[in-house]
Order: C-alpha cells, then sequence, then structure tokens
C-alpha cells in the first residue's frame, strides 16, 4: 500500500497529520482507564485515507454557490472487532473532529471515519466487495503499525455481482418508495413527525440502497448527512438533490437528519407541512437520481457478464 501524500497540497498533509493525532489522542483516551488484559492489548493497526484525496480529484469548493467540499475519507483499522463499536469505543473521536472542523478551526477539511477489524477489511476483500478492494488499490497508508498488507482482493465473476447487484437494488429501492408513500399517508392525517421520520427512511434506504449496488458495501450507520457524503462520492449528480446555497436549505437538511431520534422522542421537534413537503419533493429527486445511479451501474454489470460469454 502507498504511504505517500505528495500529491495533495502541503496544507491537507498538515491536517491529515492532525487528523492521525487526534485519532490516536481519543483512542488512547478511551482505553486509558481500561483493566481487562484485551482491552489493553487494544491497537490501531492502520490508519488509511481512501476516497477523493487518495485517488486525487477531490472538490474543495466551500465558498462557490453550490458550496461543496470533499471529505478525508479515513479507514481505521484495528486488531479486534470489538472495537469497531462506534458508540462504545469512537464517539469522542467523532465529536472531536467535528469540534475541530466547525468552531476551532483548525481542520479546513471535514472528516468521515470508517473502523474495521483487518479480519473484516480482509473478508471483504475475499468476498470481492468493491469498497474494499478500491481501498486496497487506492488507499494510503497514514499510519501502520506493521508491515502486513491486506490479503488479495478476489473479484466475484461477472454474473455473481449482477446477481448481487440486482437483490440489493430489488431490497432497499422499494422500501424507500414504501417509506416515502406511508409519509405522505400520514401527512394528510396530521401526523408530521412520523411523516418526516419516514422521510428520513426513505432516504436513508436510499442511500444505502446505492452504496450496495455501486460497491456491495454501506456502514452502519443512520447519520443521514455521513451516508450522503459516502454516497455522493460515488457520482457527483447526488450532490445536487440537496441545495447548500442557504442557511435555511442547510437547515432543511439537518431537520431530516435529526428526525431519526427527535422526530421519535423529542417533544421539542417542530415541522410543518410545507417542510415536509419540500423535503418530500427532495427525496423524490434523490430516487430519480440515485435509480439512474444504479441503473448504470446494473448495465455495466450486465455488459461485463455479456464479455464474458462472448456475446
Amino acid at each position: 500500500m502507498r504511504t505517500n501524500i505528495d500529491h495533495l497540497p502541503p496544507a491537507k498533509q498538515r491536517e491529515l497529520e492532525r487528523v492521525v493525532q487526534l485519532i490516536f489522542e481519543e483512542f488512547e483516551d478511551a482505553h486509558s482507564l481500561v483493566t481487562s488484559d484485551r482491552k489493553k492489548r487494544s491497537r490501531i493497526k492502520k490508519i488509511v485515507l481512501y476516497g477523493s484525496y487518495a485517488r486525487g480529484g477531490w472538490v474543495d469548493e466551500p465558498h462557490t454557490a453550490k458550496g461543496y467540499q470533499s471529505d478525508f475519507d479515513i479507514l481505521i483499522v484495528v486488531n479486534d472487532s470489538k472495537l469497531t463499536d462506534r458508540a462504545e469505543h469512537w464517539a469522542k473521536l467523532d465529536d472531536r473532529l467535528l469540534r475541530e472542523f466547525s468552531i476551532t478551526g483548525s481542520l479546513r477539511t471535514p472528516v468521515n471515519f470508517i473502523v474495521h477489524s483487518l479480519q473484516q477489511v480482509n473478508d471483504g476483500l475475499a468476498h470481492g466487495r468493491y469498497f474494499f478492494m478500491d481501498i486496497a488499490r487506492d488507499g494510503i497508508a497514514l499510519y501502520e503499525s506493521d508491515d502486513v498488507e491486506f490479503h488479495q482482493p478476489k473479484p466475484k465473476a461477472p454474473q455473481a455481482a449482477l446477481k448481487m447487484a440486482r437483490e440489493y437494488y430489488d431490497e432497499w429501492f422499494p422500501a424507500a418508495a414504501g417509506r416515502r408513500d406511508t409519509a405522505l399517508y400520514v401527512t394528510k392525517q396530521g401526523r408530521l413527525k412520523e411523516a418526516v421520520f419516514n422521510l428520513h427512511q426513505a432516504a436513508e434506504f436510499l442511500y444505502h440502497g446505492t452504496l450496495l449496488v455501486c460497491t456491495f458495501y454501506t456502514p452502519h450507520n443512520h447519520n443521514l448527512a455521513f451516508l450522503r457524503t459516502r454516497a455522493e462520492t460515488l457520482d457527483l449528480r447526488l450532490v445536487d438533490v440537496w441545495p447548500r446555497e442557504s442557511r435555511k436549505d442547510r437547515a432543511m437538511f439537518s431537520k431530516l437528519r435529526e428526525a431519526y431520534v427527535k422526530a421519535r422522542y423529542s417533544k421539542h421537534y417542530r415541522i410543518s407541512i410545507e417542510e415536509i413537503e419540500w423535503l418530500s419533493e427532495r427525496i423524490e429527486a434523490l430516487g430519480q437520481v440515485a435509480n439512474a445511479v444504479c441503473a448504470e451501474r446494473l448495465a455495466a454489470l450486465e455488459k461485463a457478464v455479456e464479455l464474458e460469454r462472448g456475446v
């Protein structure tokens, strides 16, 4: 795996150094008081930059009309699958990275990270999951505790890849449409918080489905902002679904993101019919773009099957 990030501007290199520092600080703090031998042996094995900043072609235009900015995509590889529990081991890192980006300004680039054990990464490579194969091919190691490499990828046969992608599409996209239909139905009955929760689920299902069809991987995460960022790296058409020009536009997406918890459990959460209608239109647009992205992916897989058969 590559280790050189000289293709990045010096400022971005310094930011990544800071990100690695924060990862270790928060990991060590989270385990500073542990007593069990297993926890004492907890280790970070690799920190890997992947995505647009690893490949090149990132976008850094936060002050333009669209206001889009690529994130640093970080894979943290640990030595035990139990360390991948985000709530137990990584919540403080989430908060710290957000604070240093949005409040202190010590980071100028947002950071998204995922955590997997080495075994999980190697299993993904063994099962031909494109997401892990892309990381193995394009990723850049920002830290390695040893020289143990990821296993060699084993790409799926074209027919098997097509079958899996179709199964993911057939599972997630009808479920997303059903959630949006439910949202529209309960809106007519005045059950607005239930409606916005179902709109959140519709958007979440579309993002999960798109990631699975295109990469055979999606993070186990309900955070809509995180899922949106992950999906938008696949195709910039997905960026245009959500207006970002004004504070009101950004607040509307935040209201949808917060609905997963607050629409169900907070008596202070409020949303209007007009806001429901606006969000429903955006999710309809998301569905159209996601369907187009997945249709192109399925067509490419079908073409690969035809080539294998010599058609």
